[in-house]
């Protein structure tokens, strides 16, 4: 029997197979509202057979947008139009749903990635960051604000109330955002965190804020649904964060009543070097599941099913996630199944499409039934 369509649970959330569609930036949105962009491309990734659906990267103040377009659920009104695409998936897919906070700290204010990616200063029409220091990403960058105790408290609270409204649309899960480089991550990493207060300098310090996000996240979220983070495990760069700080990290929120973590790299400085090549981030999920036992989810340059099975069946991680080759072939759980023997809940609508000599494919768990 094929792992990767085997049943899985984190926490209390039961998944019907272990394939997980990462959150990916969209940059569609309008003033933080999701549009009907957000629509097709979370309607049609919900069709996909997955077991789990997160959106993307959803920022939890207006100024903690990684550009303009940035999905948010700050307001009424980005709750509102979030919720229609929530609605929509719902009535049509059993995909548990998951929803990424984020907040871009320094990294805020910059254009879409097709229009260059470049931070937009305050005088062509962007605002100004906040962060753990004054100290920009890159060179000739503006430097963005410190965040004082009040500062501190308002993003404590901002992702609290995103949270609850998260938990007003019925998400399944919710993923804290602590790696590539935004507000959160550059509190870990001693690269972005100058501090010489109670929140920077040693890594209990610098750990403290993020702590103290996820309490507060924990305090305000039932355990029926599924609480993890995202995290960096490296900043590859020397003298950074990397993976014992990350360890040391992952332990305290497992004490904390972490369900779930998700492991990723890098991003909070231009010196990286990244040794980006297939499974290059698998050993890092390995690491945390083997020091807490957390679920940990694999990312990074996992396209193949087989390789997908693989670092399964050899306990490297719980669940895998695709983003960029889930954008190329929205159907790769089918694919998958088709390969490995197992087999993928699918839309009566699209039934028919299975091939004749695979008439075991689409499972007797069909969409609308849970």
């Amino acid at each position: 029997m094929s792992l990767l369509f085997s049943p899985a649970a984190i926490g209390k959330l039961a998944l019907a197979n272990r394939i997980v569609i990462a959150p990916m930036c969209e940059y569609s949105a309008e003033e933080g509202c999701a549009t009907d962009w957000h629509m097709i491309h979370l309607g049609h990734l919900a069709l996909s057979g997955a077991g789990l659906l997160f959106t993307e990267a959803t920022a939890v103040e207006p100024e903690g947008r990684i550009s303009p377009g940035d999905l948010g659920l700050w307001s009424d009104e980005t709750e509102a139009a979030l919720g229609r695409v929530v609605r929509a998936v719902r009535r049509y897919s059993p995909v548990r749903l998951g929803i990424q906070l984020a907040h871009a700290g320094r990294k805020a204010s910059s254009n879409a990635p097709w229009n260059g990616g470049q931070l937009v200063p305050p005088s062509e029409g962007g605002w100004q960051g906040w962060a753990p220091s004054a100290v920009p990403h890159g060179e000739g960058e503006p430097a963005p604000r410190a965040l004082d105790a009040a500062g501190l408290e308002r993003v404590r609270r901002a992702f609290v109330d995103s949270a609850r409204r998260a938990l007003r649309l019925g998400f399944d899960a919710i993923e804290l955002h602590a790696a590539h480089g935004y507000l959160l991550h550059q509190f870990l990493s001693p690269l972005a965190n100058r501090r010489d207060d109670a929140y920077g300098g040693s890594l209990e310090n610098r750990m403290r804020l993020p702590l103290e996000v996820f309490e507060a996240l924990r305090a305000a979220v039932p355990d029926t649904v599924a609480l993890g983070v995202r995290v960096s495990a490296t900043d590859w760069v020397e003298g950074g964060w990397d993976l014992p700080q990350t360890l040391a990290f992952a332990r305290e929120l497992h004490a904390r009543g972490c369900d779930f973590m998700d492991v990723s790299s890098g991003g909070v400085s231009p010196r990286q070097k990244i040794p980006v090549g297939p499974n290059y981030q698998v050993p890092f999920a390995e690491a945390i599941k083997r020091e807490t036992g957390m679920p940990t989810i694999a990312v990074g340059l996992i396209t193949e099913a087989q390789q997908a099975e693989d670092i399964l069946q050899k306990g490297q991680a719980d669940m895998v996630a695709l983003a960029r080759g889930m954008l190329y072939d929205p159907r790769w759980p089918w694919h998958a199944a088709a390969q490995l023997g197992g087999q993928v809940a699918a839309p009566r609508q699209y039934w028919r499409s299975q091939p004749r000599e695979l008439k075991n494919l689409f499972g007797e768990t069909r969409f609308g039934q849970r």
